[in-house]
């Protein structure tokens, strides 16, 4: 399987708003469906649910489990995964539902991201989620199915879960494309349809100017 992953964002408005009374007082949460299988979904993609059950397995071990699931406000416009000083939801549940349904439940934090989404939440606003994943496609009969190297790596609230275009569109144009760095995701460059990482992009372009600099 290829080292480059595209950027994955597929978004879910079936969630309700709760409010729970825990130790600490009164939380608000948001549940529902955050995702689905079997099906193809509004940007032509098919996660299959073999597939999908491995990513979704393995991200609640390694992330859910650890109480370390953040989401954001919103897809950021150049990281696959969320930075916890811009969290706003902290994932609590993550099981197979009815069906291929993947159900979910967010606490909304008390932070400044998180204060935007209770008010929001409050006043009537109806929000939705988007998963947040990395993962590489294949094509057959005009749609394209994500492969099995698929791994979530964040669920956002999003304010426009209706049309999902709007967040993919700019990082399609932008960084739609990472690699695997040293264990670290970085974006890939795109060079002739070929991803290649940015540093071998800047060293390439560097050569490049040196060559025009001399032959001038």
């Amino acid at each position: 399987m290829s080292n480059v992953k595209n950027l994955l964002l597929e978004t879910s408005s079936e969630v309700e708003v709760l409010t729970e009374q825990t130790e600490d007082g009164k939380q608000l949460f948001i549940e529902g469906i955050f995702a689905q299988a079997s099906k193809v979904n509004g940007n032509g993609r098919l996660y299959e649910r073999n597939i999908m059950e491995s990513a979704i397995s393995k991200y609640v071990s390694d992330y859910v489990s650890k109480r370390r699931a953040l989401g954001e406000l919103n897809h950021p416009e150049n990281r696959c995964f969320p930075d916890p000083a811009e969290a706003a939801i902290i994932i609590t549940e993550l099981k197979w539902g009815s069906g291929d349904d993947v159900y979910g439940k967010a606490k909304v934090l008390n932070t400044p991201k998180g204060q935007i989404v209770k008010g929001l939440l409050e006043g009537g606003f109806n929000m939705g989620v988007s998963t947040r994943a990395l993962g590489s496609l294949k094509e057959r009969g005009g749609i394209k199915y994500v492969q099995d190297d698929l791994m979530f790596t964040a669920v956002d609230v999003v304010d426009k879960p209706s049309g999902p275009d709007c967040y993919v569109n700019p990082l399609s144009e932008q960084i739609n494309e990472w690699v695997n760095k040293n264990g670290v995701w970085v974006p890939a460059v795109q060079e002739d349809g070929i991803a290649i990482d940015e540093g071998l992009f800047l060293e390439k372009l560097e050569q490049y100017i040196r060559f025009r600099v001399k032959n001038q």
